[in-house]
């Protein structure tokens, strides 16, 4: 097992090794070029600088448009991996990451998803979401040796995050989950990248040069959050954990939440509060269950019967007519 510094030595020595070559490559990238549109930056006033960057980020959505052909390849394979009890990996370093985090720990308070169903994996470990550990992102050895702990299967979809697309720590971790039989996906924001090269389906969502150039934290972070939000909400709707558009299947744990299941049943069902409070107490505090008990005109444990029948999708549940009622 690598100490820290053997990680930081490995990683030292990787960014030495970096030739003229991967230097050139590097300038090559559109997400490392000069924008134009942003030229003498330091010389505006604060609402110039404003208007510059949200022109700049009004292209982010077009980007992300371009790729929903290959972000629905995986909405679909990742719908499927979790019914069949995989899970969605993601892998990234820096901003990517952290990314990657963010959507995954939103998950279960959203849709309740047990924890380890869409799970992250950060260069650096937990303490690179709060502080930098740059180093990391250079080492293909710690890439392969994080996703190897996870031990992946052809039952898991595995997602690389990296902006630039060639992060060694991503492209050799996705590489291994791919070999490993898992069904891989890249998110970069460049085309033609090592990571794309490395995964089965490459989401290409290229934003052009950043206002501050490199800072791919801004446009190629806001295409990677929109990327990440398309998958795991097309894979929970795909799942029947939303009902028309509302999401039925939270996790009520505090007021809030307790409030929103209440407005759901009322929307869904067109009922009073006083009914909706009703049901929901009968049902378990489920607002699924409430949800099929009512839609469907059965008893809690039948809408239970029908909701472990039908995975948890409760249109399904609530179209079943295989139990005489």
């Amino acid at each position: 097992m690598l100490t820290s510094s053997d990680q930081e030595a490995n990683g030292t020595q990787s960014a030495k090794s970096l030739n003229k070559d991967s230097a050139d490559l590097l300038q090559q990238l559109t997400t490392e070029s000069q924008n134009d549109a942003s030229q003498g930056l330091d010389t505006k006033s604060a609402l110039e600088i404003a208007r510059i960057i949200n022109h700049e980020d009004s292209k982010v959505a077009a980007a992300v448009k371009k790729a929903i052909p290959e972000i629905a390849q995986v909405i679909d394979h990742a719908a499927r991996s979790l019914r069949d009890g995989g899970r969605i990996i993601y892998i990234g370093a820096g901003s990517s990451g952290r990314i990657a985090a963010l959507d995954s720990s939103e998950c279960p308070p959203t849709y309740s998803t047990v924890p380890g169903q869409v799970q992250y994996i950060m260069a650096g470990g937990p303490k690179a979401l709060a502080s930098a550990v740059e180093v990391n992102e250079d080492s293909e050895e710690l890439g392969q040796r994080d996703i190897a702990r996870r031990r992946p299967t052809r039952k898991d979809v595995v997602i690389g995050l990296s902006a630039s697309g060639r992060t060694p720590y991503v492209v050799a971790a996705t590489a291994y989950a791919r070999a490993r039989g898992a069904f891989t996906a890249a998110v970069t924001c460049n085309q033609g990248t090592p990571l794309a090269a490395a995964a089965d389906v490459a989401i290409v969502a290229e934003v052009g040069p950043e206002v501050i150039s490199g800072s791919t934290r801004m446009k190629a972070g806001t295409a990677q959050k929109m990327v990440l939000n398309m998958i795991t909400t097309g894979t929970m709707t795909r799942l029947g954990y939303v009902y028309e558009n509302l999401m039925i299947n939270l996790h009520m744990q505090n007021s809030k939440l307790v409030e929103r299941g209440i407005r759901i049943l009322m929307q869904a069902c067109q009922i009073t509060r006083e009914q909706a409070v009703h049901t929901i107490k009968s049902a378990g505090r489920s607002v699924p269950v409430a949800l099929v008990m009512l839609k469907a005109g059965v008893d809690k444990p039948e809408a239970v019967r029908r909701l472990a029948k039908s995975d948890g999708n409760v249109r399904l549940a609530i179209e079943d007519n295989s139990q005489e009622l």
